[in-house]
């Protein structure tokens, strides 16, 4: 053993090390051996497949690359997504899985959380506390650089999600691990309200939305889960202890970032020329207020069953 250490250290100061990382990859299920983030592609993705989220894109590329590049990071970054359903939030959870390990989503070091299938019922939170805290605290022991996803967070039993708050502090060290390198994503339709009525002021007014800044929603965001009965965050300590490194708003989607979704998809079907179809299917959407109909009420969800029937 003593061996294997010196040759491994050895390599580090050796132009050969890549040859002894890949043979000792081949036979170890280290994480770190699957961890390669890649963030121009990342980035890439973002700015190419996800419409209308000029924030989201911004925040999530920004502070995944500040957090990736700190080799030594004081607490781990938590980035809390919200907004209406269908305007991406869970496809930009998936690509960040997608370019930080090799193995993407499938990786067993992204792991994702529905309260509906894992916390059902709530009358048994303290069992599921107990459950989670052990659950991260594992992974993390196996892998400080994990990503924990949890999704429908305003389905989350009220006082469960606290558990996790000495994982997400400033701490050093915690239940014998480093706890600091890992990612967690909150996903979430709490604050869609402020989040659409600061979009459609934006819009009544005459200006472009790209003209809303990160800063006009974050209090408010914050705010509203705190106060919101029906969300995850309700009174959490997390929120209160300001443990969120950014409230990430997904905007409301309008008839033409809906279509570009349709147009994106029949493309991946083979069918780039269908124009008809986009049309009809961004045509055949609703949108509010019934006063000039300007966001889609479901996005881009209902895209893949449109396109189905007018195909």
């Amino acid at each position: 053993m003593l061996a294997i250490l010196s040759v491994l250290l050895l390599c580090l100061f050796n132009p050969v090390c890549c040859v002894f990382q890949k043979l000792y990859c081949t036979i170890s299920d280290n994480c770190d051996c699957d961890f390669k983030p890649n963030i121009r592609d990342l980035e890439w993705d973002l700015y190419k497949n996800v419409y209308g989220q000029h924030l989201a894109q911004d925040i999530v590329s920004e502070e995944v690359a500040k957090f990736l590049q700190n080799k030594s990071p004081d607490r781990p970054l938590v980035l809390s997504f919200h907004g209406s359903s269908g305007t991406g939030k869970t496809l930009v959870s998936s690509m960040l899985g997608n370019h930080l390990y090799g193995s993407a989503m499938s990786s067993p070091y992204v792991h994702q959380f529905i309260p509906t299938l894992h916390f059902p019922l709530h009358n048994r939170v303290d069992e599921y506390r107990e459950e989670l805290k052990s659950w991260v605290q594992g992974n993390l022991t196996d892998c400080a650089r994990s990503v924990f996803i949890f999704d429908e967070m305003d389905k989350m039993p009220p006082g469960l999600v606290d558990v996790l708050e000495p994982f997400l502090g400033p701490s050093h060290v915690v239940f014998r691990t480093n706890y600091r390198k890992a990612i967690y994503v909150f996903i979430s339709t709490a604050g869609e309200e402020v989040i659409n009525k600061l979009v459609l002021e934006h819009r009544q007014a005459g200006r472009d939305r790209e003209e809303i800044q990160p800063a006009d929603l974050q209090d408010a965001i914050a705010q509203t889960v705190y106060n919101s009965s029906t969300s995850g965050f309700f009174h959490s300590n997390i929120i209160q202890q300001k443990l969120i490194t950014r409230f990430v708003p997904f905007l409301p989607l309008t008839r033409q970032h809906v279509e570009r979704c349709v147009r994106s998809q029949l493309c991946q079907r083979g069918f780039c020329g269908r124009s008809d179809v986009v049309k009809s299917v961004g045509g055949d959407m609703i949108y509010i207020p019934v006063q000039g109909q300007y966001f889609s009420t479901t996005g881009c969800k209902a895209v893949p069953a449109k396109i189905n029937f007018f195909l």
